[in-house]
This record gives structure tokens, C-alpha cells and sequence, in this order.
């Protein structure tokens, strides 16, 4: 008995050290964020929503004019950020496709001209700016094409492996990438970096962009990033999006949010019945852990990736689609909607081939303007630390209805969405979301009471405001 009584203290001794231990991790984790100061940011990106064009396919005319037509109506939409996908001549090279890659890049300083010209640019950029709308530009900083012109003013700009130019090579697997139409850039040369960073400097200073969506850019290395970024803020406080999540210091050095893969994949495999609700907090409080208090990530159920290669949104999401649109435009990030949602678009779009855009009647824009106009004007959805975290409304069905709630100042919103193919009744427990509020979809007024009971279809979802 005396050993079986020594055994467990020293358990609880052990337990309690752990707990004590993980505890102070925590603690010196966010003493250790409250020595970082957080990338400046522009005061409009608090609340702002984004947007992706790819330009060859938004229009008929695929060119910067058509789409300059449209900004009004994107404004009414509730966007906020329009995100292009790169405009820059295309590397004929080794090109896939019948037009090419936009990703392999010819000239770094000047526009397809299938787009049209630079001052076409300009004056798009121009009338966004009227409109209230900011332009970021799509920046492919680890390659270029084959016959970018620094293949021959700057041959030494590239990484060569027994004489020869060859494509990036992936940090996670040390291989090249098995792209043959783009070459890796060296970033160990200093000379690179000034004429990367002078490039970047250029469509800030010329044309007025707002900033810049980085490609892979877990490719180029961290003190890169930890340089350009106060070149560009000497021009003006531009907006930093990372294609990459591997790499939380990025959002130390540099950037404002980066890509929200692994939400993604987890929404996605929850809309598959691959895992249940209940799950979404596990990867939440994982994420909270490892990136800095004032993070916050691009939120998406599309784009150009996604669509191209893995599948359209019924494809991913199947008749989940909509309640996983929602989530992922109320929990903490930036919800993007991708060119053709609006209009329920239903193909993969071809990445090297022409492949308009059908626009139809628009038959999803006011479920997109409802959801991103409540984003922008409800300070509890905001950005990072100007919004509210979101808190978990515990119900005795967690593993199908998700309920929580934000809150920053005298603003609140309330999510519950089934996210199962079943119907679900749940009592919502607590009490710390009760109130009078109005469901932004259908107008009603809806009192939530402690212990309430909610039944829900599957995949059907409530959001309200107060």
C-alpha cells in the first residue's frame, strides 16, 4: 500500500509539473510576442475583406479594362481588397499550355500586354482607390521564367546546380520542384535581393498598389522578408499576404496574415464526414499556440489552386458548401471569395488555356454580400486584435453543432451551424451568450436563452447580430 500511495503522489507531482510547465511555455510564449512589435499594417485592413481576379479569364476581353467595369459592383458585393493574380508578361520558354503559366514571369517591372498597358493598369487602380477598394498585386519572388530578362543581364541572379539553371527547390523535401518552365532564384547573393526589392518598390511607387500576395513564399528566406518590408513602408504602409503557413515568424518579420491551409484541409475533411466539428477547436488552439497574439489568416473554401486542381466548391464541399462559406467568413481571419463564387461558378477554371468566367445572374451575391458586409461593419468579426476571439458555446452535441460567439466592444455575433449530413436538436449550454439578437439572413428578431434548445437541418446555420 505504502508504494501504491508513493506512486501516486508522484503522479500528481509529475502532473502538476507538467501542467506547471506548459503553463509557463505559454506565458513565456506571449512575453516573448509582447517583445515582437506586430508588421505595420494599413488602418483600412481591420476590417477588410479580400478578393481574387485572375485577369485571362474574368472577362471575355481577359484585360485590365473589363475588368475596371466591374469594380462597382465588387464594391456593392462588400470587398474590400482586390488580390490579381500576377499581370506581368509570361515566359514563352518552356511554357505549359497554349498561353502559358502566369507564375513563370518574364519582366518583373512592366504588364501582359493580353491585359492591356501599363497606364490601363493605372487608371484601374485609380478608380478602385475612388471606389474605397485596394489593390494588391500576386508577386512570384522564389523564380522566374526561362527567358525572364535576368536569365541575360543577370545570369548570376539564379541558382545553378553543375553549370545549369534549375527549378525552386522545396525547403520540406530538398528537392526541386517538378516545374519545367520556371528557374530558382539565389537569394544568397546580395545583388538578387537589392534588384527583388527594387522591383517590388517600383508598382508601389509607379502605379500606387496597395501591396502584395507573396507566392510560396516559404521559398524565399525569413530575413529577406525582415528587409523588404520597412523598404516598402518607407513609400507607404502597405498590406502582406504569405502564401505559406510553415513559418510563423513570417508574421513577425513582415507579414499580415498568411494562408489558412490547415483550416482548409480540416473544413474540408469535416464537409466529408472525415472528422467531426468538435475537431475545428483542437486545430484552433494548436494555432494559438504557435503564432504570434496578433496573428490572423486568409480564410477560403476557393481559389485558383483549389479550383484548378482539387475541385470546384460542390467538388470540396459538396451541399456543405454553403455552412463551411459561413464558418469560414465568421471565425478569426479574412474570408476570400475567389472570381466566379458570386455566380456560383461550377468549373475548374484552366490555369495556361483561356476559360472565361460564365457570370450568369449573380445568383450568389447577396449571400456573399450579407456575410461580408456584416464582417465589415461588425467590429466583433474584425481582423486580429481588433476583433473579438471566438468563444465556444458549449453544446451536448459538439460533434455536430458548432456554436460560438464574438464580442469587441458593444458589438457581438453569434454562429451555430450543423456541421453533419443529419439534423441535430442540442441544448446551447451556459449562458454567456444570451440575448436579443437578429438573424442576418432572414431579418427576424431571435432571443437566445440559457439552456436553450436548437434544431437544425443538416448543414443548416444561424448568424446573429446584435
Amino acid at each position: 500500500m505504502k508504494k501504491t500511495h508513493l506512486a501516486v503522489v508522484l503522479s500528481l507531482l509529475f502532473l502538476a509539473t507538467a501542467c506547471r510547465d506548459k503553463e509557463k511555455t505559454k506565458t513565456e510564449a506571449n512575453s516573448a510576442d509582447s517583445a515582437h512589435v506586430a508588421p505595420p499594417a494599413p488602418e483600412w485592413a481591420k476590417n477588410a475583406t479580400i478578393y481574387e481576379i485572375n485577369p485571362r479569364q474574368f472577362s471575355p476581353q481577359g484585360n485590365f479594362k473589363a475588368i475596371e467595369t466591374q469594380l462597382p459592383r465588387l464594391k456593392e458585393l462588400g470587398v474590400d481588397i482586390i488580390w490579381f493574380m500576377p499581370i506581368y508578361p509570361i515566359s514563352q520558354l518552356n511554357k505549359q499550355g497554349t498561353l502559358g503559366n502566369p507564375y513563370a514571369v518574364a519582366d518583373y517591372k512592366t504588364v501582359n500586354p493580353d491585359y492591356g498597358t501599363l497606364p490601363d493598369f493605372k487608371s484601374l487602380v485609380n478608380r478602385a482607390h475612388a471606389l474605397g477598394l485596394r489593390v494588391i498585386l500576386d508577386w512570384v519572388p522564389s523564380h522566374t521564367g526561362w527567358d525572364h530578362v535576368w536569365v541575360k543581364e543577370h545570369p548570376d541572379w539564379y541558382v545553378k546546380v553543375n553549370g545549369k539553371m534549375i527549378a525552386p527547390i522545396d525547403p520540406r523535401t530538398g528537392k526541386p520542384a517538378k516545374q519545367t518552365d520556371v528557374i530558382a532564384l539565389d537569394y544568397t547573393n546580395p545583388a538578387l535581393r537589392k534588384g527583388m526589392v527594387e522591383a517590388m518598390q517600383y508598382w508601389v511607387k509607379e502605379c500606387d498598389v496597395d501591396g502584395y500576395r507573396c507566392s510560396i513564399a516559404g521559398l524565399v528566406p525569413n530575413d529577406f522578408w525582415t528587409s523588404l518590408r520597412p523598404q516598402l513602408d518607407k513609400i507607404k504602409t502597405v498590406f502582406m499576404l504569405a502564401e505559406w503557413e510553415d513559418d510563423p515568424n513570417q508574421l513577425k518579420s513582415c507579414f499580415n496574415m498568411n494562408y489558412g491551409w490547415s483550416m482548409h484541409n480540416m473544413l474540408k475533411a469535416v464537409a466529408k464526414g472525415a472528422r467531426t466539428a468538435d475537431k475545428i477547436d483542437s486545430l484552433r488552439e494548436a494555432n494559438q499556440e504557435r503564432f504570434p497574439m496578433w496573428y490572423y489568416q486568409m480564410m477560403f473554401t476557393q481559389n485558383h489552386d483549389e479550383n484548378t486542381n482539387n475541385g470546384t466548391l460542390a467538388e470540396l464541399f459538396g451541399p456543405a458548401a454553403d455552412a463551411i462559406i459561413v464558418l469560414s467568413s465568421t471565425l478569426e481571419g479574412m474570408p476570400l471569395v475567389y472570381n466566379g463564387m458570386e455566380s456560383n461558378l461550377t468549373k475548374r477554371l484552366a490555369v495556361f488555356e483561356k476559360d472565361t468566367i460564365v457570370w450568369g445572374n449573380y445568383t450568389k451575391s447577396n449571400f456573399f454580400k450579407t456575410l461580408l458586409t456584416l464582417k465589415h461593419r461588425n467590429k466583433a468579426l474584425w481582423n486580429g486584435l481588433d476583433g473579438g476571439p471566438a468563444t465556444k458555446i458549449n453544446t451536448d452535441h459538439d460533434n455536430k453543432l458548432y456554436a460560438f460567439y464574438r464580442q469587441r466592444d458593444n458589438d457581438r455575433v453569434v454562429v451555430m451551424i450543423n456541421l453533419s449530413n443529419q439534423p441535430v436538436t442540442g441544448h446551447l449550454l451556459g449562458d454567456s451568450y444570451t440575448g436579443m439578437y437578429t438573424d442576418v439572413f432572414s431579418h427576424q428578431g431571435v432571443e437566445l436563452r440559457t439552456e436553450m434548445v436548437v434544431t437544425l437541418k443538416p448543414w443548416e446555420y444561424r448568424v446573429l447580430t446584435n
